[in-house]
């Protein structure tokens, strides 16, 4: 079993479960920040990593990533990256300031974007488990900027025994005249994967 068994029909399926999970977290979001946000409609595809790291710009590109364990359903990990000027952004939202364009973020500015990494990742998981009706649970954020190339080794690394493709779902936020991209990767191992796909109604080598 490998990923490219998730076909059209699941697809559609996690592309609805990132819309019920954005919109949950979108809406938990604009409740901290006190503001009207919309979204667009999440795109979910099957890449292969080099593609991901030409969406971002390069591998070179320093981005901002928060890594989460499953820890309960499932065995895998969870990655949201957001590109800096969408993390800094966010970052200025919920500091209730205006967009400065500093990439330099302190300890405490990472830890409240560790935060919307929780809620966006926690909304997402909680849409899934409902949908396969398996209790999923997540570890603590933990949040790191870095390259893009050096972020997406660790989904790479995950997948080493299953593919060289990824899961990729892309969620845009817009606050005013402010667009926010964030993408986010569901890394099941392999087990898991197998798993997921049979919740689907995906058949695993014929059973």
């Amino acid at each position: 079993m490998d990923i490219d068994k998730i076909n059209e029909m699941v697809l559609d399926i996690l592309k609805e479960v990132s819309n019920i999970g954005s919109g949950n977290a979108i809406t938990s979001l604009a409740k901290i920040v006190g503001k009207r946000i919309n979204m667009n409609v999440p795109q979910v595809r099957i890449l292969e990593l080099n593609e991901v790291t030409d969406i971002l710009g390069s591998a070179e590109t320093e981005v901002c990533g928060v890594y989460f364990d499953i820890i309960e359903g499932l065995d895998g990990n969870i990655l949201f990256i957001f590109p800096m000027n969408s993390a800094c952004y966010l970052v200025d939202m919920l500091m209730n300031r205006p967009y400065n364009g500093i990439y330099h973020l302190n300890e405490i500015e990472l830890s409240a974007l560790s935060e919307i990494g929780n809620i966006l990742a926690g909304s997402y998981i909680t849409a899934l488990s409902t949908l396969i009706n398996i209790k999923l649970l997540i570890s603590p954020p933990a949040i790191s900027i870095d390259m893009a190339g050096a972020l997406l080794s660790v989904p790479a690394v995950s997948f080493g025994e299953v593919s060289d493709k990824v899961l990729f779902i892309q969620t845009s936020f817009i606050e005013g005249e402010n667009n926010v991209d964030g993408y986010f990767f569901l890394i099941p191992q392999i087990d898991s994967l197998n798993k997921l796909l049979k919740a689907f109604g995906v058949e695993i080598n014929g059973k």
